[in-house]
């Protein structure tokens, strides 16, 4: 792996508002992003979002007003989510861009050689933006089963881009993992899907029909169709093609996305780099979806879960901790606020709450806050890096707290407050002391560390109070209980701070 990398995530339509899909990826690939920088590389993370299309123009006319100042209007509620999750992000691109219009020309102009018109004939979904094949909409019935409408039977003179022409080569760097698809079983899927091959897809849509993006080079009746326009911001985002320094990033390591678009980033896309001889990206990282309670999360149920009500109720580390852990990168995940409650209360708050306050007590109280040389917490981190190496990190998370729980139980067993009480008697129990508070912080000091990529507020807490060889009290309790749904009373448990360490009987 170079020095330079780089990781994209999807971009969302702005007519909605985000949601926890948008989160899981903005956060999936901040916690790489922040696992490699940790390890000295230099990281590009592209966020942004797609401004073009039906959609929008239909959202703007309701709305009175004109496409761009409706975009306008709305990308800040993508980019303020964004930032509440906390990831650093580098560059963030909208597809109203000036540099991203024209380079998505230029795109077009490169591809020309696969590209010819043809009258299209098939479903489309609105919500989607895309044309479905008999054989899916006979699937659902003929109702698009994420936005619950009815295909419309559709028939244009568009232009088509010659998909099927790279089929072999697209199956060939599957196959050889060139590109590889994470997980493997998404791999799969995607393979038994084009075993007849990539079918010719259709890029642009009269003008009539579309009116709002970017319009065809040398035929102005005609408009790009979000995919082509879309898809080309990965590249455009970097300064393609007339900033040179695109090219030190390019091929991306990762491109994050949901599992529903994977065949537009594992089909489409990589025609259109292999047209415009752009070499594929490295990965693609297939996430899943986060159900609600076992269900999928739909406006219409009503059980649609805003990420910014669970950051504002229970801090940006919370929420990034549930997510990271609770949910698989690699597969579907579940959400209820009292699964969520419970991990914050027994995990967050007292796994690792406690623990800290435990130990910066018994410092306190034993040693007047002076720590001493405190060792390097010697769990063996192969774990953990084959994790992220995997992208697993949930896997890395939960090895993080294979430690938080060992430390825990190291206490119970040595007891410190029963080697404190013999100081005035036994010469050898104050170095004894010591010794083991040490190794206490030497291991959260260490714990901290392979925090960074998850919770960075906490790690940087964590850091702030013990690495300068004297506690540092803490100006508040980390994860102070809450209880709003699993039902008992807010006064029930004393928040973590005021704890009191184990018994000294």
């Amino acid at each position: 792996m170079g020095k330079n990398l780089y990781i994209t995530t999807a971009i969302p339509y702005v007519n909605g508002t985000p949601h926890i899909g948008n989160a899981l990826d903005y956060l999936l690939a901040d916690i790489w992003s922040r696992y490699q920088r940790q390890n000295g590389r230099q990281v590009r993370f592209q966020v942004g979002t797609d401004e073009h299309g039906n959609k929008i123009a239909a959202k703007a006319a309701e709305s009175g007003l004109d496409p761009q100042s409706y975009t306008d209007k709305m990308y800040p509620n993508f980019e303020a989510l964004i930032k509440k999750v906390g990831a650093e992000y580098t560059d963030f691109i909208r597809t109203t861009d000036g540099h991203h219009k024209g380079a998505v020309q230029y795109i077009w102009q490169q591809l020309q050689p696969h590209i010819y018109k043809g009258t299209y004939q098939g479903w489309y979904c609105m919500g989607h933006e895309a044309f479905f094949t008999d054989k899916e909409v006979e699937a659902t019935g003929g109702v698009c089963p994420d936005h619950q409408t009815q295909y419309e039977q559709v028939a244009e003179e568009n232009y088509f881009l010659k998909t099927s022409e790279f089929t072999d080569r697209i199956r060939d760097a599957i196959e050889t993992n060139k590109m590889q698809i994470v997980p493997e079983f998404r791999k799969h899927e995607f393979l038994n899907l084009i075993k007849d091959g990539l079918p010719d897809v259709s890029i642009s849509r009269p003008k009539k029909s579309l009116t709002w993006g970017v319009s065809v080079p040398g035929d102005p009746e005609q408009i790009m169709y979000v995919w082509v326009d879309a898809l080309s911001n990965y590249l455009t985002v970097l300064g393609y093609p007339d900033k040179p320094e695109w090219q030190e990033f390019w091929p991306a390591d990762i491109q994050v996305v949901g599992k529903d678009i994977l065949r537009f980033h594992a089909g489409i896309w990589p025609a259109m780099l292999l047209g415009i001889g752009v070499s594929l990206p490295k990965k693609l990282l297939v996430h899943g979806f986060v159900n609600v309670g076992g269900a999928k999360m739909s406006k219409t149920v009503g059980n649609v879960v805003d990420p910014n009500d669970v950051i504002d109720q229970y801090g940006v580390d919370a929420f990034r901790y549930f997510f990271a852990r609770h949910i698989p990168t690699q597969d579907d995940g579940d959400f209820t606020w009292e699964k969520f409650e419970t991990a914050y209360n027994t995990e967050l708050a007292n796994d690792l709450g406690n623990l800290v306050a435990r130990v910066a007590n018994m410092l306190t109280k034993y040693q007047a806050g002076v720590i001493g040389d405190a060792p390097l917490g010697e769990h063996d981190m192969k774990l953990y890096h084959s994790a992220f190496e995997k992208l697993e990190f949930n896997k890395a998370l939960d090895e993080v707290w294979t430690m938080v729980r060992s430390l825990n139980k190291y206490i119970d067993d040595v007891k410190p407050w029963e080697i404190a009480k013999h100081k005035d008697k036994d010469p050898d129990a104050e170095p004894h002391l010591a010794e083991v508070l040490a190794h206490c912080v030497g291991n959260l000091l260490q714990i901290g560390d392979l925090l960074i990529p998850f919770m960075p507020t906490t790690a940087k807490a964590i850091h702030d109070m013990f690495e300068t060889g004297v506690v540092v009290p803490a100006t508040g309790v980390l994860f102070p209980k809450i209880y709003q749904y699993t039902g008992q009373a807010h006064q029930a448990v004393q928040p973590a701070s005021t704890q009191p360490t184990p018994p000294q009987a």
